[in-house]
């Protein structure tokens, strides 16, 4: 599939720009991608929210806020209201790899948007909006049915 095969491209050459990133400070994929979530997204620092927005699975999710936990990169508050609320926030040691994160992700986007107008970027939002919110939708539904 034409969309599929293209987005894997894509894909692996984020993965080859972070992989620097990971290798540098000796991180996993996914524990670099949750320190980049928890920057990038701020208000959503719930391991839920981590899992909903970025579908991962449960497990990878925990086994990787556990390991950055350990490395001193992130702490885990829990809520004096509500002790099932866990917030997880980046700490000072973070920082580096965050900034490097950040730069990788500057360079990516030049990279794959180099050559488009400022309208053609827009209408690719637009148009990867409808099709994340088509999946989305069928996603929901399907849920819904089993």
């Amino acid at each position: 599939m034409y969309f599929w095969d293209k987005h894997k491209t894509i894909t692996s050459y984020y993965e080859l720009l972070s992989g620097e990133v990971c290798d540098r400070y000796g991180l996993t994929q996914m524990e670099y991608d949750i320190l980049m979530f928890l920057h990038n997204n701020p208000q959503q620092n719930t391991a839920a929210e981590i899992v909903k927005i970025r579908k991962s699975t449960k497990s990878h999710v925990s086994t990787s806020l556990k390991k950055l936990e350990n490395k001193g990169l992130v702490e885990k508050i829990q809520s004096e209201n509500n002790k099932k609320h866990i917030e997880i926030v980046l700490l000072d040691k973070a920082k580096l790899i965050v900034e490097a994160g950040t730069n990788v992700q500057k360079q990516f986007a030049q990279t794959v948007l180099s050559g488009l107008t400022v309208e053609e970027k827009q209408m690719c939002i637009r148009i990867f909006d409808k099709i994340c919110n088509n999946a989305e939708e069928y996603l929901r539904k399907h849920k819904e049915q089993n």
